[in-house]
């Protein structure tokens, strides 16, 4: 049999770093913001993003296509036409956030196609690079948008009740204005099954200070954690005067949200004392601006909470906990809480061939890698969901993520790119 390749060896392929580079010195530019990057989902940095990859994919001749909610597939044929790698992540960012979040992950996958169009080698299996739609929930308050409508498992619900923070935007009329095509997503058309999906990797810089704390380059995930959230939570007591009311008849919101943060916090450190995976969060927190005073005891509080594990029995344990601590703060204080619409993620475990895999790779190349939970969200949690083989590559990140301040080494991405370039070329036998 004719080996359609060039007479190289397997794994010897330099990913392109140079294009990346370019790609992520033009991302800063045009999608900049007062301080930091923003690529709202839906939105025009998002658009932005996803013009220059298709850009990009086209000057190299690779197939694109777009889907019905416009997440963007950039595709290099393979030897065969066995399921494909597929390699992915998001273009879209927070309000002001860093530059490489989600954008390290497509632009690496691009970097290792225009390595092998330039070396003129066709990987064993077609590689697709997947621009995804609308993984940051920071925007719309659901999770891995894009993903699941690949997929075609976004609730039709979801297109008119899921609004944009900001602009009150449904996402029916954001996908609507980015050209997609809303009834299809609605009907549960997805761009792929299972099945289609040989492997997928999402390359993504660490978000936490794991691997730079270890003086660590990368890390294999393990598993993603899952999520409990409540973003609308409200407390009602009753506004009283500062100076006229007595302890004892105050029915104060401030004072019952705090406890329930601090009792929230005593279970939290039982539970991980219990050896058990746990983050518990209260990111926003406010009185009425409309309402409440310096003179005024408050009588509202709106709050959110986010609650992180990798085990469902955990994060169900802690949702009874929640229940228990705050029918205790209402009685003793005479307020209310209401919690509002609960959404949630389910745990992922990647794939342990897969794992494998990348290990293998990165000791190929002599890089050093480190096994790890991941503590953030990422489209990759869809795909194991449904049991696509899946795993994914961090890489070092020096100044958190979510911020202006995200720092990644060029370096550390190059490394990533040759991991990948490896695996991709010499991919594992990964049973389903």
């Amino acid at each position: 049999m004719n080996d359609p390749s060039p007479v190289l060896g397997s794994t010897d392929i330099p990913p392109d770093i140079a294009l990346a580079e370019r790609l992520f010195d033009e991302l800063r530019h045009r999608t900049s913001d007062i301080r930091g990057v923003t690529r709202m989902s839906y939105g025009p940095g998002e658009e932005i993003a996803h013009a220059i990859a298709r850009r990009e994919a086209e000057a190299l001749g690779l197939g694109t296509e777009i889907d019905a909610a416009c997440n963007l597939y950039l595709t290099l044929p393979g030897q065969t036409d066995a399921p494909r790698i597929v390699i992915g992540s998001h273009l879209d960012s927070v309000p002001k956030g860093g530059n490489f979040d989600g954008a390290a992950g497509v632009l690496m996958g691009l970097s290792v196609l225009s390595g092998l169009v330039a070396a003129g080698r066709v990987p064993p299996w077609p590689i697709t690079v997947m621009a995804i739609r609308a993984e940051e929930s920071a925007w719309f308050s659901a999770s891995y948008i894009g993903s699941r409508a690949a997929f075609g498992r976004l609730a039709a619900q979801e297109l008119d009740t899921v609004v944009r923070a900001g602009d009150g935007v449904t996402l029916r009329q954001a996908i609507a204005l980015a050209g997609g095509h809303v009834d299809d997503v609605a009907l549960g058309c997805g761009h792929w099954a299972p099945d289609d999906v040989a492997v997928f990797l999402e390359p993504h810089i660490e978000q936490g200070p794991v691997l730079a704390s270890k003086d660590m380059p990368l890390g294999i995930v393990t598993n993603i954690r899952g999520s409990l959230r409540f973003r609308r939570a409200v407390c009602r007591g009753a506004y009283a005067h500062s100076g006229t009311t007595p302890r004892e008849v105050r029915r104060d919101a401030v004072l019952a949200v705090s406890e329930l943060v601090a009792e929230l916090d005593q279970a939290w450190r039982r539970l991980q004392e219990q050896g058990k995976d746990l983050t518990v969060t209260v990111g926003e927190i406010a009185t009425d601006p409309e309402e409440a005073s310096f003179s005024k005891v408050a009588g509202l509080l709106r709050f959110s909470l986010d609650v992180r594990s990798n085990s469902l029995a955990t994060l169900d344990e802690f949702a009874i906990e929640l229940k228990s601590i705050a029918a205790t703060i209402e009685n003793d204080r005479n307020v209310s809480f209401d919690f509002g619409p609960r959404t949630s993620t389910t745990p992922a475990r990647m794939h342990p061939a897969v794992i494998a895999g990348l290990r293998q790779s990165a000791d190929e190349a002599r890089q050093p890698v480190l096994d790890m939970p991941c503590g953030a969200g990422h489209d990759a949690a869809t795909f194991a969901a449904l049991d696509v083989p899946t795993g994914m590559l961090l890489l070092r990140n020096e100044n958190g993520s979510h911020n202006p301040d995200e720092h990644m080494d060029i370096n550390d991405f190059s490394a990533g790119a040759e991991v990948l370039m490896r695996f991709c070329l010499s991919p594992p036998d990964i049973p389903k």
